[in-house]
């Protein structure tokens, strides 16, 4: 039986560098997430990637032995097309990516256009040519507005690095001399969205990840506990870089317990109110 000790405290956890490398897994990941869905702890997989659906995403982690469900995910592609959604309700996009992309602007009930567009869209992609840029490029300057599912600069792979979506709308900035508007993480767009989604305030909310820039970044500028892990982008060298710090670091999620990760902040108020 699932015990729910927890259940006014959830967590926003990155993906890349935190539950896994590329295709392997880090260890002690799959305990931690296993010993999270016993304990009823409410969580969300945060992803800068937009190229896949959140199930495409789930499936990934189930084939890495977590038994998560399609819920569990949350991408930067979901959360631009929630934003566009609010913005302008059944809009026009063009679209430069790919199918993760795609299919979340569809589900707000988007039309993905060649012409005359509400918005340019912006994601990760390897299919997009030179003839797209120069489309979207004239789009802009015709008056429709630059959209960045994030800022990344590059997407690690097996390979190296791969140029990111930031690299891709740099180049339409620097072309058209309009700046891109950005959704994915660390703009509070997103992860408030995710928060929200979880049914969390900001003060129930902790955000774990292996990126400074982004990811902690994203939780000290909504006020969320954070919690940094050196499996991956980040180093306990680079901190002094920093004008802002994490409220805890470890090596890797295998140093944490969930059943006793909230306690630090519940003894706080305890003895506030004493």
């Amino acid at each position: 039986m699932n015990r729910t000790v927890h259940k006014n405290h959830g967590l926003l956890i990155d993906m890349d560098g935190v539950i896994y490398r590329g295709s392997e897994l880090i260890p002690g990941a799959d305990e931690f997430v296993s010993q999270l869905i016993n304990d009823g702890i409410p969580f969300s997989f945060l992803t800068n990637n937009s190229q896949r659906t959140r199930r495409d995403v789930a499936t990934k982690l189930r084939r890495m032995g977590m038994s998560v469900e399609d819920e569990h995910v949350y991408t930067c592609a979901m959360a631009t097309a929630s934003f566009l959604a609010d913005q302008k309700p059944f809009g026009t996009a063009y679209v430069i990516g790919e199918g993760g992309l795609h299919s979340a602007l569809h589900d707000v009930g988007y039309s993905i256009v060649d012409t005359q567009p509400d918005y340019v869209v912006v994601g990760e992609g390897r299919t997009f040519t030179m003839e797209m840029l120069e489309r979207a490029c004239n789009m802009v300057k015709g008056g429709a507005k630059l959209i960045a599912t994030n800022m990344d600069p590059n997407c690690p792979t097996q390979h190296g690095l791969r140029p990111g979506c930031g690299a891709i709308v740099a180049l339409l900035e620097s072309a058209t001399g309009v700046k891109a508007f950005s959704v994915g993480k660390p703009s509070p767009i997103m992860t408030r969205a995710a928060r929200k989604e979880l049914g969390l305030t900001a003060s129930e909310t902790t955000i774990i990840g292996d990126t400074m820039e982004t990811d902690i970044l994203g939780g000290v500028q909504l006020g969320y506990r954070t919690i940094l892990v050196l499996s991956g982008g980040t180093q306990r060298e680079d901190l002094a870089n920093f004008a802002y710090q994490p409220d805890r670091i470890v090596n890797s999620v295998a140093d944490l317990d969930p059943g006793s990760l909230f306690v630090h902040e519940e003894k706080v108020v305890a003895n506030l109110a004493g």
